[in-house]
């Protein structure tokens, strides 16, 4: 753990970390313009509730599926490579689906979008380790992941404002000239910190005294590096439990605004200042607590340990108030559950997220990123689906949010029994410390 600085030490690093933020923040307002647009596809192209939910989940059909060799890629080829033609083709991508004619186009164009946004949390939670030292990474972390929950305090209200003046078409439009807007200033500003001109030594050396992540690329190849991986119960345990944050997140993600308008008959614009809130107290959790919260606690002294899993256990048991949303039909009463519940789970995302730089070999970072980022992404696209079916089979979600309930509870198992203390692994043929 870093000692207190005697002199003060330039923040260059959050400058750093204000730029990823800001590029999760554009890359969400990619994802979650087809969740406020929803309704008006639907009626345009006449399309139902399970066909809504292939389009919500094709998405991440490519970007689960990619997450583990992108982790290697972002390993080997750092994260600045990386991240600049990501974001050029996530721009791109999201300007196809303004021009789509129709179910398959739009499909086609979600599919590209995850491709080229895969790299996007490896290479931040990447970044995130050599920029910035043990006892700051959690607020750190809660830059970039309150930054996806704010995407939607702000998207959906602009793109449902877009949608209900212009249609959908320009929509998609926007998004796509704000990623470019991103592109730009990724591609001026972002080096790593040993090319960054802008670094001094002293924020440089503070970083690296603190435990920052060392650059270099992985001391073995990247399939013996990932076999070992594979093999660790502390790997398990992070991806089985943020696996199961990740169905819930989707499942709001996707279908928040869509359960608003069909279950409270709420119009498009006014769904979304409903869907809003939550996702606003999802920022302000995200960033209170599983940000500031941790560090301060750490700084003074806490067990790293336990600080970080108690939040994660406890805000994963907050995100059960989903089941509250179930037991009314007051659509005021159904966004305070709805709240609660995400509020708990942003609470513990970014301890999730700052896991693979705490517990990651040297150079297994992305990897370990991209193995968490999978399991989530792979929930991330069985939630919209099985809840599109439950609703189409049920005519409620009521079904939809128990079974997001269940999984939450396996998920905490997974992180109480198998994630164990957070420290570094070691190296494949390393032997373990002790």
């Amino acid at each position: 753990m870093a000692l207190p600085p005697r002199t003060p030490v330039p923040r260059r690093r959050w400058g750093i970390g204000v730029l990823l933020g800001s590029g999760i923040l554009v890359s969400f307002l990619d994802r979650v313009n087809l969740s406020a647009a929803a309704p008006q596809l639907a009626r345009e192209f006449g399309l139902g509730p399970a066909q809504l939910g292939i389009l919500f989940s094709s998405f991440l059909w490519f970007y689960a599926v990619l997450q583990i060799p992108v982790g290697v890629v972002v390993d080997r080829l750092g994260v600045t490579t990386v991240g600049r033609w990501g974001a050029l083709l996530w721009t791109a991508a999201s300007a196809a689906t303004a021009f789509a004619g129709g179910f398959g186009g739009i499909l086609a164009a979600r599919v590209v979008l995850g491709i080229a946004e895969a790299p996007s949390f490896p290479a931040v939670s990447k970044a995130t380790g050599h920029w910035f030292p043990r006892n700051e990474r959690a607020r750190a972390t809660a830059i970039f992941d309150a930054a996806a929950k704010f995407s939607n305090v702000i998207g959906v209200p602009l793109v449902a404002f877009v949608v209900s003046r212009f249609g959908w078409r320009w929509a998609f439009g926007v998004t796509s000239a704000i990623s470019f807007v991103y592109f730009l200033a990724f591609w001026a500003l972002y080096r790593d910190p040993g090319s960054d001109p802008g670094l001094t030594r002293g924020e440089h050396d503070y970083i690296i005294a603190g435990g920052g992540v060392p650059e270099g690329r992985p001391e073995s190849g990247g399939i013996e590096m990932l076999g070992y991986l594979l093999r660790q119960p502390k790997i398990w345990g992070l991806s089985i439990g943020f696996g199961a944050y990740g169905y819930s997140f989707y499942l709001f993600l996707t279908w928040l605004p869509d359960y608003l308008v069909s279950t409270h008959g709420m119009t498009i614009l006014r769904s979304a200042g409903y869907t809003a809130t939550p996702w606003a107290v999802a920022t302000v959790t995200d960033l209170l607590v599983g940000g500031w919260l941790i560090d301060a606690l750490i700084s003074r002294g806490a067990d790293e340990t336990r600080t970080r899993k108690a939040v994660l256990v406890t805000g994963m048991l907050f995100g059960l108030a989903i089941v509250g949303a179930t037991r009314t039909t007051d659509p005021d009463w159904a966004i305070v559950w709805i709240s609660v519940s995400l509020g708990g789970l942003a609470a513990a995302a970014p301890v999730g997220w700052s896991l693979p730089s705490l517990i990651a070999p040297r150079g297994g970072v992305g990897s370990v990123g991209g193995i968490m980022n999978f399991a989530v992404n792979a929930m991330g696209i069985t939630a919209p689906i099985v809840t599109g079916l439950i609703v189409r089979e049920t005519h409620s979600f009521t079904g939809a949010f128990l079974a997001a309930a269940a999984i939450l509870v396996i998920g905490v198992l997974a992180f109480v029994f198998l994630l164990g203390r957070i420290e570094t692994l070691p190296g494949p043929g390393a032997q373990a410390p002790g």
